[in-house]
């Protein structure tokens, strides 16, 4: 990455398709902890990706979707023929048993909502030193995994999820049917740490610094020699804008 040639996005990145999930900008957020780019896209930006050299890893969010009432059909095969990683979040893990065969339906009871204790069957790399002797997971999810795909190992479970974690070693495909991005998940850190580095391989190659120069940037291409007006309520956001348009223009 060579800043000095204003090159401020690096040549490898972790793409989160994002299924509407309200803490999809949270997985983001941890992996910016963490020091690697990451960008958020909706599915159908996805599919106008022609060149899928530069992306280590994909997530698939959570969201308010149920595949037992959806065609799949439109699910594109890039995301997994190329044999990126991709580790689906709650929604996506349901999205991933779908797509490769398994069943899903919607919970028979009540919907699985709050702290799970989750218990290890199998180990696996998205796991290492995840679990302790009684480790507990944020649930939040009305449909559930029952039958696993061909292919998948089962690598964890709870009392009301059968298929907590699954994984195709084979494909790199993973799924975890809770959210390891909330802090009410213990660990999720860890978890999302062996997903990014130890399984996409991916390095360091991000700071906040980094996307300072990349805004001030944009904001010189759109504004050019065109004047501005900023309302300033002197609230964070507004206050943030108003000082990268103060860097960028003056």
């Amino acid at each position: 990455m060579d800043l000095k040639n204003n090159r401020t996005i690096p040549s490898q990145r972790i793409i989160i398709i994002d299924f509407g999930s309200q803490v999809t900008k949270l997985i983001a957020r941890r992996i910016r902890e963490m020091k690697v780019f990451c960008e958020v896209i909706t599915l159908t930006q996805f599919y106008k990706i022609k060149d899928l050299h530069s992306i280590r890893g994909i997530i698939l969010s959570g969201g308010p979707a149920t595949v037992t009432n959806q065609d799949l059909k439109n699910m594109p095969i890039k995301i997994f023929a190329k044999k990126i990683p991709v580790l689906g979040i709650c929604y996506g893990l349901q999205l991933i048993a779908s797509v490769f065969g398994g069943k899903v339906q919607k919970v028979k009871k009540k919907r699985e909502f709050g702290k799970a204790l989750i218990r290890k069957k199998n180990n696996s790399l998205l796991t290492k030193n995840f679990f302790k002797k009684n480790s507990f997971v944020w649930m939040s999810h009305n449909d559930v995994v029952v039958k696993m795909p061909k292919g998948f190992k089962k690598i964890a479970y709870t009392k009301d999820s059968t298929f907590t974690i699954i994984e195709n070693k084979t494909r790199n495909i993973y799924g975890v049917q809770f959210h390891p991005e909330v802090t009410h998940t213990e660990n999720g850190k860890i978890l999302i740490k062996n997903f990014i580095f130890s399984i996409c391989g991916i390095k360091k190659n991000w700071s906040p610094k980094d996307q300072k120069i990349k805004l001030i940037r944009d904001i010189k291409d759109q504004v050019g020699n065109n004047k501005v007006i900023c309302a300033l309520s002197g609230g964070v956001d507004s206050s943030v804008v108003a000082q990268l348009l103060n860097k960028a223009i003056g």
